[in-house]
């Protein structure tokens, strides 16, 4: 196998869960972030994630507009009541929706992988631009999906809509195919930022 291609992963989590409310309001935000276990960032486009431990994957929020979060945990997060959590929530004035059979996703890997990604997708991929804890929304072929770069190093997770995995996946596969590509085992959520 050349150090050049492309890994592709199915990327696996516990839970991923829509969150909505006003960050200005402090009642809703320190609730939130109690809840969710991950503050929750503010600045476009930007991440957090929880200290995560050997045996925790952790949880990820991903900003995806103003007053709207992804959140999403790993395989080994600490399980979480969902209606417990939306109740707290609604009452902080806030709201929770859990859209975890909503969304695949999968990790592009190697070298090339921003490439690949722009053969199909209009963001700029490029470090100076999308640094490491970036995420950002955009299309992968004609497919909506959500970006996330974990690290430096060449990776990224792409989320898109479950309906739409087979499109998304051949745009993918069709993106990779030029610098050779594998399919590689299932992996945990990405690993944090560093």
């Amino acid at each position: 196998m050349s150090d050049e291609q492309i890994t592709l992963s199915e990327v696996e989590w516990s839970r991923a869960w829509n969150v909505r409310g006003d960050a200005a309001q402090p009642t809703f935000k320190l609730e939130a972030e109690r809840l969710l276990g991950v503050a929750l960032p503010l600045r476009s486009n930007g991440t957090a994630r929880s200290n995560a431990t050997a045996h925790d994957g952790g949880t990820l929020a991903l900003w995806s507009g103003p007053g709207s979060w992804l959140v999403m945990a790993g395989t080994d997060a600490v399980q979480m009541d969902f209606d417990a959590a939306r109740v707290a929530l609604n009452a902080a004035g806030g709201a929770l929706f859990d859209v975890s059979a909503s969304y695949v996703a999968w990790k592009i890997s190697g070298v090339n992988a921003a490439r690949v990604l722009n053969r199909t997708c209009p963001l700029d991929f490029h470090p100076r631009v999308f640094p490491a804890g970036g995420c950002a929304q955009s299309v992968l072929g004609h497919v909506n999906a959500v970006f996330y770069r974990p690290r430096e190093t060449p990776e990224f997770v792409v989320a898109v809509g479950r309906s739409f995995a087979a499109d998304a996946w051949h745009a993918l596969c069709q993106s990779a195919e030029t610098d050779g590509y594998r399919v590689g085992p299932r992996s945990a959520l990405a690993a944090p930022v560093g």
